[in-house]
């Protein structure tokens, strides 16, 4: 341990916190007094004294500006990065008036700060201070792109609101919290002794084990040390107490205090406890907000979930015994009837200790029966085999076990023997069975959702909408999940999220309903599916990996929303070019999610497998993930899945210079197209048929048809609001532009789609929308000026990973390798085409199909960024070859 000024910091964080230097971001937090901002403090002075550049800041209120927050935060770097405030100043002028202001002046910061030879370290303390989300939209910007020689070092109460997911997935980011700030048994003793000069080594353990190696609570508490041994001397109750009551209490509520000191004889305690403790049942989901929001802005209010009966809290000892204190001012009647309130309640849960001792102090000599478990709380623990156990030793003939029979039957994935129970069910109960009936409706939902059936969806949504009052809370957020679904699969994603975030908590036995199809993890993913499928992948990103932490935190019981986040992250990941990481999340559990996530979930997960096999170089097994694709589908009798394994299987073989395999595979998907159409349904399907048919438009050299069905798509897509594909389908249409020699609107194309895939945070739609797009890319940064907004996107998109299958994939070649890039027989047909020979005398010579021979055609012009014959023999000569050294 350090001495002085730093005598309250631990020598194993410094040493802890100098093993992470190369990290990105180091995150400190704690409640009061924790030591925190000394810690940072000793360790920056300590990076200072070594010549390492450190800058400092203090967040305020006056912070949520964001404009004040940057330009602050500039003037703290100006004596580091005189260059970044040089910049920045000129880019501050007019910010009032300029939407991209904001971002330009990030920007300048980190490039300047990217230019700086030397290591700079940011400290940012009481970020809790930051409230508004403009400027935490600013701090985020600048965590993700921080450059390599930039650490930040955030120090808060309380988790930041702010997505670390990422940092914590890459390994760049340490975190010191409550419980790594905290003494441990030998630093409390060595502090206490160096304060006070305590002897006994009883009372040294004592002041430990009341404190639990709190900081600031040991100094309080040696400030004057109590003369006798059971260190509860009213001199430092009264200590304690002005302090717990500035800095924890006062902020409270009346109503808020009252409950934290009805709660506080008991060691441990959860929502629906504390509900009961003040004799309000119905306000369970305001209490456990309460609870939640203490514990996550480190209010000495400690989260102890026990995996068997979900989320518990616990009071830091100090607090605890300041709340007893003002219990003790109770009558002592009013304090029997709390302890008999925690007597019946701890009694009903089946929970022996905590009823004898509640039981002892509430005078009540007689028990009540123990409550019997239910089923609802063994299948929100995840308890599926025990539900089921109990299930097969109770009569079948009641209605609702049957219900639950049927919900076995789903959560099994038995959809057939579901279908039929529903089907009987609703044969058996009467019109006047309103709760029963609408357990059935929503039965049927997921259903739907697990078949990809839309149409049965969409009939029952009418039905959906009408929720009993006395409904359980598995069919509630069973209806919630539908509704979302639904509305994501009509393109109304606002809607989809609202449904979620206007819905009231559902409650289990006092803790949050996570799991299951029914939970509210289930529903937050489907959140992140919205945001992904509108095109918004930041967004989608943030929902999806607290998801995927929250439910690997739950356990079992929220394995299958887990499941559902991690396929959904994947997709994610890959569209932001984190492509092994996005592999990483899937690959090794195929057949478990094929037995437990959507459809649409599994479509996802196939399809970024392929096309990161793709990526490497490894065509064959872009295939076999396409074939699996297609056989889960077949199987399951998943026409829209099977729709976009063809059309993806079209795409890559024609990459391949594959035109006849890609001709079987177009084959399947227009007759499917055309059964649709005969229904007069449009759908994804049809939207399937439509890339693929651009494709083929394009390998046979039809570039205006190719034209005309690219605009048809392109208005589609804007019309069903998925901004991701509209994007794309830009970049596409400005390659087709530059194909046909429309210089200027492949341009406007170009930058709208940059504008639009800037504000959405997309890559790699972008990139891989068409074998030109990173050609056009580079021409667009290098013939004109662009915002620095949009050079530094164009720089992120250029600076994506690129296939290596290079050739294969027809990637327009820089100039000087453009000829490299053909192949021996398109060689022989640039021969062909030297000699004005026409297209069916190629085939002829070749030996090729009139449409074969304009597929190699396409991709000649593609390669030599030309739009017709004469210029692709032009170009050609003009890079130094010869048609007569081609000649046999």
């Amino acid at each position: 341990m350090t001495t002085s000024s730093a005598s309250s910091v631990p020598e194993r964080l410094l040493a802890r916190m100098n093993a992470a230097r190369q990290l990105r971001c180091l995150l400190i937090t704690g409640p009061a007094g924790a030591g925190k901002s000394a810690l940072a403090a000793a360790w920056s002075d300590g990076l200072a004294s070594q010549g390492i550049d450190v800058t400092r800041l203090t967040a305020t209120d006056r912070h949520n500006d964001p404009l004040h927050f940057l330009q602050a935060l500039r003037s703290c770097i100006a004596p580091q990065a005189p260059a970044a405030t040089q910049n920045a100043s000129r880019a501050a002028a007019g910010m009032d008036a300029d939407p991209d202001a904001m971002e330009r002046l990030a920007v300048l910061l980190v490039r300047d700060i990217s230019a700086r030879q030397r290591r700079l370290v940011c400290v940012l303390d009481d970020v809790q201070q930051l409230t508004s989300a403009a400027t935490l939209d600013a701090l985020q910007w600048l965590l993700d792109h921080a450059p390599a020689q930039l650490q930040w070092v955030l120090v808060a109460r309380g988790m930041p609101r702010l997505s670390l997911d990422r940092l914590r997935s890459q390994a760049q980011l340490l975190e010191l919290n409550q419980q790594d700030l905290c003494f441990t048994a030998a630093e409390s003793a060595q502090f206490i002794q160096s304060q006070c000069a305590l002897a006994d080594p009883g009372q040294v353990r004592r002041l430990h084990e009341r404190t639990q190696g709190w900081v600031h609570g040991l100094q309080l508490l040696t400030r004057e040390p109590p003369a006798d041994t059971s260190l509860s001397t009213a001199g430092t109750a009264q200590v304690l107490a002005r302090y717990f009551d500035k800095e924890v209490l006062a902020p409270l509520r009346a109503d808020e205090l009252e409950l934290l000191v009805h709660a506080a004889p008991c060691k441990r305690f959860c929502a629906a406890l504390c509900a009961a403790l003040v004799d309000t049942p119905q306000a369970v989901d305001g209490i456990a907000a309460l609870l939640h929001r203490l514990e996550r802005g480190d209010h000495f209010v400690v989260r102890v979930d026990d995996p068997s009966t979900g989320h518990w809290y616990r009071f830091h000892p100090l607090l605890r015994e300041s709340l007893l204190a003002r219990f003790a001012h109770f009558p002592e009647p009013q304090q029997q009837t709390v302890h008999g309130r925690a007597f019946a309640w701890f009694q009903g849960q089946g929970l022996p200790q905590e009823t004898e001792h509640h039981a002892m102090r509430s005078g009540q000599a007689e028990q009540a029966a123990l409550i019997e478990q239910c089923a609802q709380s063994l299948l929100a623990r995840g308890e599926r085999r025990e539900l089921m156990d109990l299930l097969k030793e109770l009569a079948p003939s009641n209605v609702n076990l049957q219900l639950w029979q049927a919900r076995m039957q789903f959560f099994e994935r038995k959809l057939d023997e579901c279908a039929g129970s529903l089907d009987a069910l609703q044969r058996l109960l009467p019109e006047d069975a309103v709760c029963q009936r609408f357990q059935v409706t929503v039965l049927q939902g997921a259903l739907a959702l697990q078949l990809d059936d839309t149409d049965a969806a969409r009939a029952i949504m009418p039905r959906l909408r009408m929720v009993p009052s006395d409904a359980d809370p598995f069919s509630v957020g069973s209806r919630h999940n539908i509704l979302s679904w639904m509305y994501i699969q009509q393109g109304e994603y606002a809607m989809a999220r609202s449904v979620q975030r206007e819905a009231a908590p559902l409650v289990m036995n006092g803790a949050p309903l996570l799991a299951t199809a029914s939970g509210s993890l289930q529903g937050r993913s489907l959140v992140g599916l919205s945001y992904a499928m509108e095109g918004k992948m930041p967004q989608a990103e943030r929902v999806l990996r607290a998801v995927v932490a929250q439910a690997a935190q739950a356990g079992k019981a929220c394995s299958d929303a887990r499941y559902l986040a991690l396929s959904l992250l994947a997709d994610v990941l890959f569209e932001l070019d984190h492509i092994p990481q996005a592999c990483a999340l899937v690959e090794d559990k195929l057949e478990v999610l094929e037995r437990t996530v959507m459809p649409d979930a599994m479509l996802r997960v196939y399809r970024v497998l392929a096309a990161a096999a793709w990526q490497s170089g490894q065509p064959a097994q872009t295939f076999s993930q396409l074939q699996r694709l297609k056989a889960y589908a077949t199987h399951h009798r998943l026409e829209r899945l099977l729709a976009h394994g063809l059309a993806d299987t079209v795409h890559y073989h024609l990459l391949l210079q594959e035109p006849d395999a890609a001709r079987s595979a177009m084959a399947q998907l227009q007759a499917m197209d055309k059964r649709q159409a005969s229904d007069g349904a449009i759908s994804e399907i049809a939207q399937a048929a439509q890339s693929a048919s651009i494709q083929w438009a394009l390998g046979t050299g039809d570039l205006e048809g190719a034209a005309d069905r690219l605009a048809q798509l392109l208005a589609s897509c804007e019309a069903a609001g998925r901004q991701r594909s509209v994007t794309h389908l830009l970049v596409r249409s400005a390659a087709l532009d530059s194909l046909r020699g429309h210089g200027d609107a492949a341009r406007l194309q170009l930058v709208e789609a940059l504008r639009r895939g800037h504000r959405l945070g997309l890559l790699r739609s972008l990139v891989d929308a068409d074998p030109m797009a990173r050609a056009l890319l580079q021409k667009l940064g290098t013939t004109e000026p662009l915002d620095p907004v949009l050079a530094f996107y164009v720089e992120r998109l250029l600076a994506t990973s690129s296939p290596t299958q290079a050739q294969a994939c027809g990637a327009a070649a820089p100039p000087t390798s453009a000829l490299q890039s053909l192949s021996e027989r398109e060689m022989d047909m640039l021969r062909l085409l030297a000699q004005a020979m026409p297209n069916k005398k190629m085939a002829r010579a070749l030996e090729l199909s009139p449409e074969t021979v304009k597929w190699y055609l396409s991709r000649i012009y593609a390669k030599l960024g030309v739009s017709g014959r004469q210029e692709a023999v032009a170009r050609a000569r003009d890079l130094g070859w010869s048609s007569e050294a081609t000649a046999p």
